[in-house]
Parts: structure tokens; C-alpha cells; sequence
């Protein structure tokens, strides 16, 4: 017997409260704590973001959420859609724009100004109460030089860069400003450090301090492609890294960021994607593998540590090309630029050198392996579309050339062979200190030295206090007695 599908009616309760969030962990993220916080009142919430099914979130919106949490894309299209719970928007009792900062930055969010638009024209609520929230809401960076030289260009200050921010999200009326946040713009349980190299050293120093100080370490770099080529070296090198950037699917990103949350030792690369508003455990590392273009990601970069009173570590590798964007953001936050220096034992540094310069070859090699049968999958399947037959040279790597790609692979297999032993042995070893090292007749035995004795902070602090101390200063001599007579 075939049953009839059974239909829930749900009571039509209209749109109270909306949360709009720049990036989709975060929407998630802010769900969370609202369902904990609602959890015995009824209250219904729905979170609609991009990477994830439409269907879904409409079946979502169908149950009539009191509180909807939203990226600007998704929110923007369901309302295109005219969705029945979302035509109505005149109701909203509290709207909430998180990392306001970032998302009305020329450039970015296109939607949330028609949004902010519709929200305060046709469905303008004059009860309504508007919340903005961010971390950098009154900080102010200096502008390029391009466009300080240029006319009618004022200079930003906080109070400016405020009332900008309140004409693009529609606030009518002096708005409250409750500024929580201390000069540095950092906390205090935050330690920054900097280490200075050259560009391509800056793989060499990543490798050792991951190698040296285990723990969860979250790696933030400028672009993608950088981050997967160091995913592809680190795996490499038997560090298995996670990574969180915007290319990748959704359901992988949140994974990543679950399984970074469990880990007490484990690394994420991310970009910049994973700067804001996240709030992950016990993050012990924050390392700036490239040095951020403004002082507003400094900061939040710089937040994913040293979270609820915990303390935290902020390392920046610093090669030439960061010196001009490292002195702006500490001229904007008005610290110091003599930070200290990251310690680090130079006499590891060789060993480091060649696993590195064997990890780089594998990775390219891997990497242009990759490429061709990317390039030959794609131009089979043109081919196989258009009925035609392939010729030999049409092929990239092992079809088109098929000795050179022995060669290759042999090659491969003899640094492959290499790099395995030099991982096999332990990369932090002590020469064991005898009275008389050649009694046995043996060269002195190398011990492996502990990876975890101390951690980078207490590390950083040792050499802090050896500076501190300063050299005893000699006694002034005492006056000898006078022998002179009477």
C-alpha cells in the first residue's frame, strides 16, 4: 500500500534577525553559538551560503527561520528568487554585518550593496537596530603614495574612515561606538617575532620551526598557488598539511577546519580566507609565511592565537620584498619595528638545506607530471568529442617522448631514495661530549636531541632575558692611604 507523502505545516513566523558574515566558516561558525545560545527557547535559525545546495537552504527557509545567517552571494540570489520568507524584509528587528571592514571594500561583496540598498529603501524598518562588528573597525592605514599625490584626496582618519562605513551600510542618525580595542590593536598574551631572510630561504626556516616546535600551527600566505605549491613540498618532506583557501569545495574546507580543530599537532596553510572571525582552539602558531599587504589582516591573522586569555605566537618571515609592507603596518599600529628576532640554531641549517633542495626537485618534478596528464586527459576528450585521431606529438611527457621520460623517472627514483634516508634519521642530533672522544678508537656517537624539551615562546623569552641582563659593572676602585709625612 502506497502511503501519500506526509506534509509539516509550519507556522508563518516572519524574518526577526539577520547576520551577514564575509566568509562561509564564519556564517557556520556564528550559527553555532546562536543554536547553543537558543537552544531551549524554539527559536529556529537558518544559515545560507554559497558552496552548498540551494535546494537545501530553500527547504531551510521553507521552516521559517526567526534568524537568518547569510554570505551577501547566496542571500542576494535567494532574493532574486522572490522566496516567500525573504519578500518581506520590512519586519527584521536586528540586522548584523560582521567584519564590516572587509565586506564594504570597494571591490568585494557586490551584492551587500544592493542588499544594504534594498534594506534601506524599499524595506527600511525604522525600528530596526543595525549592529557592525569587527576587530579593525577604527583603524586606519595610510593610503599608497598613488593616491596621496593625487588631488581632493583627504586624509583618513578614524573618525572618516566611520563615517564612510556608516554611509555604505544606510545608518540613519549618530550611531553608537563602543571601541573595546588597546592602542597596539593586538592583545597582550600575543609575542611577535620576525625572522629575516631572503625569498627563497623562507622554505628552509617554515620546514625548521614545524620540524622544531610541533603544535598547531596555522600558516597564512598571499595567494593560492602559493599555498598549494608548500602543501606540495611539505607533503613531500612527510608533513601532512591541511589547507583552507577559496578554490576549494566547501564541504572539504569545513573538514579541513574540523579535523585542524581535533589535531593537537598539525598544520593548516591557508590564505586569508581563514584571517577573520575564526575561533579554533588553541592555535600556538600563527606563522606569516608572507607578510600581509595591509594592517587590518596583520591584526586578524595575528587573532587566531592568543585566544581567551591563552598565550600565543606570531611569526613573520620576512624576506625583501616584505620590508615595505612590514614598516607600514607597525608605523599604522605605532609598535616598535625592532621586534625580536626569532632564535634559531644555525647549525641545523645544512641538513635543512638539503632535504629542502631534494624536496623542491620531487615537488617540481610531481607538479609537471601532474600538468601533463591534465594536458592529455583534456585534449583526449576534445578529440574524442570532435572524431578525430591524436598524433604522438600532441602528447605531453611519457607518449611524446618516451626515453626522456625514463630518464626522468630514474632520476626521480634516486632523490626519492635520497630524501627517504635523510628522513629516516633524526634532524635535531647532539654531538655526545666525552672527556676523551677517541679512547674507543670511534668518532663521537650523534644522539637525537629532544623535538618538544621547550616550546617556541619559552624559547623566545630565554633569549629575551640573556639580553636583559646587563654585564656587572666594575667596583670603582678603593683610595689608597696617604703615606705622605706631616
Amino acid at each position: 500500500v502506497l502511503k501519500a507523502p506526509t506534509i509539516i505545516a509550519y507556522p508563518k513566523r516572519p524574518l526577526l534577525g539577520l547576520v551577514l558574515t564575509p566568509t562561509r566558516e564564519l556564517a557556520l561558525q556564528v550559527k553555532q553559538h546562536i543554536d547553543a545560545v537558543a537552544r531551549f527557547t524554539g527559536i529556529k535559525t537558518a544559515i545560507l551560503v554559497g558552496g552548498m545546495s540551494t535546494q537545501k537552504q530553500q527547504r531551510m527557509l521553507n521552516r521559517y527561520p526567526e534568524i537568518v545567517i547569510a554570505t551577501p552571494g547566496r542571500l542576494w540570489e535567494l532574493i532574486k528568487e522572490k522566496h516567500y520568507h525573504l519578500r518581506n524584509l520590512r519586519q527584521l528587528r536586528c540586522l548584523v554585518v560582521d567584519e564590516a571592514d572587509r565586506m564594504v571594500e570597494k571591490g568585494h561583496f557586490a551584492e551587500l550593496s544592493q542588499l544594504l540598498e534594498m534594506l534601506n529603501d524599499s524595506q527600511y524598518n525604522p525600528k530596526r537596530q543595525t549592529l557592525v562588528f569587527s576587530a579593525t573597525l577604527t583603524l586606519v592605514h595610510q593610503a599608497p603614495a598613488r593616491i596621496l599625490h593625487k588631488k581632493h584626496t583627504k586624509k583618513m582618519d578614524k573618525t572618516a574612515k566611520l563615517d564612510l562605513l556608516m554611509q555604505k551600510i544606510g545608518m540613519r542618525g549618530k550611531p553608537k561606538v563602543i571601541d573595546l580595542t588597546r592602542n597596539e590593536a593586538t592583545v597582550e598574551t600575543l609575542t611577535e617575532t620576525k625572522i629575516h631572510c631572503e625569498t627563497d630561504e623562507k622554505d628552509l626556516y617554515l620546514y625548521y620551526f614545524l620540524m622544531q616546535y610541533p603544535g598547531r600551527s596555522l600558516v597564512f600566505a598571499n595567494s593560492i598557488s602559493c599555498i598549494k605549491r608548500l602543501s606540495g613540498l611539505l607533503k613531500v618532506l612527510d608533513i601532512m598539511p591541511l589547507t583552507l583557501h577559496a578554490c576549494m569545495h566547501q564541504k572539504q574546507r569545513l573538514r579541513n577546519l574540523e579535523q585542524f580543530a581535533c589535531l593537537e599537532d598539525c598544520v593548516l596553510l591557508a590564505t586569508d580566507v581563514a584571517a577573520r572571525g575564526l575561533d579554533i582552539p588553541k592555535v600556538q602558531h600563527v606563522i606569516h609565511y608572507q607578510v600581509p599587504r595591509t594592517s587590518e589582516i596583520y591584526v586578524h591573522r595575528s587573532g587566531r592565537t592568543a585566544r581567551a586569555t591563552n598565550e600565543g605566537l606570531s611569526l613573520m618571515l620576512i624576506g625583501p620584498e616584505d620590508v615595505i609592507n612590514f614598516k607600514k603596518i607597525y608605523k599604522t599600529l605605532k609598535k616598535d619595528e625592532d621586534i625580536p628576532l626569532f632564535p634559531v640554531q644555525t647549525k641545523y641549517m645544512d641538513v635543512v638545506k638539503e632535504r629542502i633542495r631534494l624536496a623542491r626537485l620531487i615537488e617540481k618534478s610531481e607538479y609537471r607530471n601532474f600538468q601533463a596528464c591534465l594536458h592529455n586527459s583534456w585534449i583526449e576528450q576534445a578529440a574524442a568529442a570532435l572524431e578525430i585521431e591524436l598524433e604522438e606529438d600532441m602528447y605531453k611527457g611519457g607518449k611524446a617522448d618516451q626515453q626522456e621520460e625514463r630518464r626522468r623517472q630514474k632520476q626521480m627514483k634516486v632523490l626519492k631514495k635520497e630524501l627517504r634516508h635523510l628522513l629516516s634519521q633524526p634532524l635535531f642530533t647532539e654531538t655526545q661530549k666525552t672527556k676523551y672522544p677517541t679512547q674507543s678508537g670511534k668518532p663521537p656517537l650523534l644522539v637525537s636531541a629532544p623535538r618538544n624539551s621547550e616550546s617556541a615562546l619559552s624559547c623566545l623569552s630565554k633569549q629575551q632575558k640573556k639580553k636583559t641582563k646587563k654585564p656587572k659593572e666594575p667596583q670603582p676602585e678603593q683610595p689608597q692611604p696617604s703615606t705622605s709625612a706631616n
